[in-house]
């Protein structure tokens, strides 16, 4: 049954009760995603995974979750969101619990693909169901920002979750995390969250479903081929696929006349502008982790938990940001302050640019510090865009293109500034000239190879002064790069969002 609500009905104590309820879910996905990347050597440890199997391991979860979530969303709007979040939640409980007791690197790689089926139908579903619940503008803004801390929150806990469980017990345990959670979740979601569906959602279009996955999967794949050395024709050829079978999946949603994702969406600035914002905030929190916690380990010579521990205040402060986001908005005008959480992202990556990072790591630290809260108010207010900008009944669709813009904002972060570092590193490199060619090679790739090849070579400080030199170097351009992309997006933003009459200003 559906839920006919009040566009004016302010959420009462069992509304609070059930964001309470949505944010295990959202907790447990980002714990999941960070956690397993301190459980990767235990994992190559214990299972003896190729190369290849290892790589995918990590890598099968995000492409599969991209080409899912639009129509994970559009079901949720058809089925019920509470029904799709009861399934989800299940399947992904279940499918953890057989991860955590993989005895072999494909099994766990065929869990892996489990774990993203059913957690693309987490996400959008929590996102669409605060849209139910919180009809009050305010309320809504704040839940959001709660919801965001709370994707945050679970990042930060990652690290020193899976640090801990690492310490104590075997690989498994990382994923043993979701199971008594979900329990709990799945008792309580009856009980507290409303049912709600697209009362007219029309007939189910196979052909939609089929051109969405194949256009998100393709791209995302090839993508991430390029970001990794890979072929370069390859990763061109792949998103190339994607972007034909893109623009028929947009063909077909224009003469559809129920729709799987209304492309009409897309004509409103709120919902186009706040979609920008997810995807270049993305890129930016990704790029910049990508040299962020090479340097710390590898420039700085951290251990993994060290490393972890020190990105926690930046992590923490992007949730307080998100928290207090809403109130700056009715302060000083949703627009500005989406722009205000921008140019602090901008700010992080100048700081990286202008300061010398071979001496010590605090710059980079503080440039991420500030980069983080300015994520935290832009993601969280850009949701609240995106989110707010549709029809409640089709709110799941909204908010899986929301989440998939994540996803895309997150390959990309990887692929642009993570080349644009890789690029420049190569190209400053300057190794002694009695080093042999085989091992100058291999230290080009990559700051790691460089180390190794350090490791056992008579000529060790010159190549660790080149080679760390050489990473700083491309780490600054890359933080230029990523800083002035993010301002060119603030100034479009200003001038997209300056039409749109709707943005909510303190008289």
């Amino acid at each position: 049954m559906s839920v006919m609500v009040d566009q004016h009905r302010k959420a009462d104590a069992r509304g609070w009760a059930a964001l309470g309820a949505l944010m295990f879910p959202v907790l447990l996905v980002s714990v999941n995603n960070t956690a397993l990347s301190f459980a990767l050597p235990a994992i190559s440890a214990g299972l003896r995974p190729t190369a290849a199997q290892l790589l995918w391991i990590v890598d099968i979860y995000p492409l599969v979750l991209a080409a899912l979530l639009i129509p994970m969303g559009s079901l949720g709007d058809r089925i019920g969101r509470r029904k799709m979040l009861i399934i989800g939640s299940s399947g992904f409980g279940l499918v953890s619990l057989g991860a955590a007791f993989a005895p072999s690197a494909e099994w766990l790689l065929a869990a892996r693909v489990g774990i993203a089926v059913f957690g693309s139908m987490l996400l959008p579903t929590t996102l669409s169901l605060l849209r139910t619940v919180f009809q009050d503008d305010r309320q809504r803004s704040l839940a959001i920002a709660i919801w965001t801390a709370g994707f945050s929150a679970g990042a930060a806990l990652g690290p020193i979750a899976g640090g801990f469980l690492l310490n104590h017990f075997w690989w498994g345990s990382v994923f043993l995390l979701a199971v008594p959670v979900l329990i709990a979740f799945l008792i309580a979601a009856p009980l507290l969250l409303p049912e709600s569906r697209n009362p007219h959602p029309g007939p189910v279009d196979p052909a939609s479903i089929v051109l969405a996955i194949l256009t998100m999967a393709p791209i995302v794949y090839g993508i991430k081929t390029m970001a990794t050395g890979g072929s370069a024709l390859h990763g061109v050829l792949f998103i190339a696929v994607g972007a034909l079978s893109g623009l028929l999946f947009a063909r077909r949603q224009v003469v559809k006349d129920y729709p799987m994702l209304d492309l009409r969406f897309f004509r409103s600035p709120r919902f186009s502008g706040g979609l920008s914002v997810n995807v270049v905030s993305n890129v930016a929190m990704f790029g910049f982790l990508f040299f962020l916690t090479q340097h710390l380990q590898l420039v700085s010579g951290m251990d993994p938990m060290t490393s972890g521990l020190l990105m926690v205040p930046g992590l923490l402060l992007a949730i307080v940001a998100g928290l207090t986001a809403a109130k700056l908005a009715y302060t000083i005008g949703l627009r500005n302050a989406v722009v205000l959480g921008l140019l602090l992202v901008a700010l992080g990556f100048l700081l990286v640019f202008f300061t010398d990072q071979q001496a010590s790591a605090l710059p980079v630290l503080g440039g991420f510090t500030v980069m983080s809260a300015g994520v935290g108010i832009a993601t969280t207010l850009s949701t609240d865009l995106v989110v707010s900008s549709v029809p409640e009944r089709k709110a799941g669709a909204a908010s899986a293109v929301s989440e998939t813009g994540y996803e895309v904002g997150a390959v990309l972060g990887t692929a642009v500034l993570g080349g644009v570092t890789t690029a420049f590193y190569q190209a400053h490199l300057d190794l002694p000239a009695a080093l042999d060619p085989a091992s100058a090679q291999a230290a080009h790739e990559t700051l790691g190879g460089a180390l190794d090849v350090a490791a056992q070579s008579p000529l060790q400080a010159s190549i660790v002064d080149a080679a760390t030199a050489a990473f700083s170097s491309g780490m600054q351009w890359s933080s230029l790069v990523g800083g002035l992309m993010v301002l060119v997006v603030a100034v479009v933003l200003v001038r997209v969002l300056r039409a749109d009459r709707r943005m909510p200003r303190t008289h």
